[in-house]
């Protein structure tokens, strides 16, 4: 037997690996699949990113340096300026990331020391506790509830002064809820209280639907805030891999002293690229019309199938609620040609809901809208 980490060995699949085994059983099969699983955009990446991206490709390739090119850096630094009003320097407190996933998992080994505690909202993405557990780190939930606005209950917790790391994400995924930025604030002045770090996914910043999220770099005390973001589907570049971590000065001097050894940056045409992407907020607009017609589309469907919408109005994804198991509801609309996620695959507390993201084409949603009509599923 090969040796394997026991961590790894007692972690179930990876919930997402486990939707493209469906959808090549149901292909296998001869299921016409319409993908509504994985949250990865297919809308083009415009064209001057594209531009950009190979207008940056040098003669000779070098290893990227974690600290990033300056002039990247500066560009996400306007852009928090001009998005949220907030002054962030350029030089000490924005580091650049593949994405923000590899950014969130690794996070906790970089920081996480004698506090051991880190707490996780559930339902959520999988990758904070997945990370943390590789870290060696302890994990507790913060239950979200349709009640309660998907909003953890900070009053119910207890155990404030074991904390190294707190997770949000707002926008949510995956119910598509917001944040008020009073709550930010209040959980920003307990992280401050209490010494440990409030960490937010602000993945989903750039699609809503009602009214501009807030993000969490907006607080009154925002020392002890570390705020992850990337362009995956802001500007529909996933494969891209260029994001961003802003934090404090001695947040970001941990990560470029822990980020060499992994070897993490983007290559340096992935950041010329987003340099300009970050420049342009007309390619935005356009993707939110695209995400909000497929939402017209889809929706009244769904309601009209029996699904009520239980999540926000934010993100690409819908959070439905079902009165079945949510994988036998997921596994039924599979036969009929839709891939959604069931919700106990982003804990227990999702039970109950399945989530679609809106990233099949228009005309794929339309069709996708024709078969719920016509099924009653």
């Amino acid at each position: 037997m090969i040796p394997r980490s026991p961590v790894l060995s007692a972690l179930a699949q990876y919930p997402f690996a486990r939707l493209d085994d469906w959808r090549a059983e149901a292909r296998a099969r001869g299921v016409d699949v319409i993908d509504f699983g994985v949250g990865d955009p297919r809308e083009p990446t415009p064209e001057f990113i594209r531009d950009a991206l190979a207008q940056g490709v040098a003669d000779v390739s070098s290893y990227p340096r974690a600290v990033g090119l300056p002039e990247y850096r500066e560009a996400v630094a306007a852009w928090l300026s001009r998005r949220f009003g907030v002054e962030v320097n350029a030089g000490t407190e924005i580091v650049p990331t593949l994405g923000s996933k590899e950014a969130i998992f690794s996070f906790a080994q970089a920081v996480v020391g004698e506090r051991r505690l880190v707490a996780v909202p559930e339902p959520a993405y999988p990758v904070y506790e997945r990370g943390a557990l590789f870290a060696g780190a302890e994990v507790v939930t913060l239950p979200l509830a349709e009640a309660n606005g998907w909003l953890p209950d900070l009053e119910s917790f207890d155990r404030w002064d074991e904390l190294a790391l707190v997770w949000t994400c707002y926008p949510n995924n995956p119910t598509g809820a917001t944040a008020p930025l009073a709550f930010l604030d209040e959980l920003a002045a307990r992280a401050h209280e209490h010494g440990f770090l409030l960490c937010s996914d602000e993945a989903y910043s750039e699609l809503w639907f009602g009214d501009p999220p807030v993000s969490a770099l907006q607080v009154r005390e925002r020392e002890n805030v570390v705020v992850f973001n990337t362009l995956s589907k802001r500007s529909s570049m996933t494969g891209y891999r260029c994001g961003f971590v802003a934090a404090s000065r001695d947040v970001c001097d941990a990560l470029r002293a822990f980020r060499p050894t992994l070897g993490t940056a983007p290559q340096e045409f992935v950041q010329r690229a987003g340099l300009a992407a970050y420049a342009d907020e007309a390619h935005v607009e356009a993707v939110r019309s695209v995400y909000r017609r497929k939402r017209e589309v889809l929706l009244p469907a769904l309601e009209a199938a029996g699904f009520r919408s239980a999540g926000g109005d934010a993100s690409f994804f819908l959070w439905l609620a079902v009165d079945e198991p949510s994988e036998k509801v997921a596994r039924r609309l599979l036969e009929r040609g839709l891939l959604v996620a069931p919700g106990s695959f982003f804990g227990p507390a999702g039970e109950g809901y399945v989530r679609l993201a809106l990233v099949p084409d228009e005309d794929d949603c339309r069709r996708a809208a024709a078969i719920l009509l016509g099924s009653g599923a």
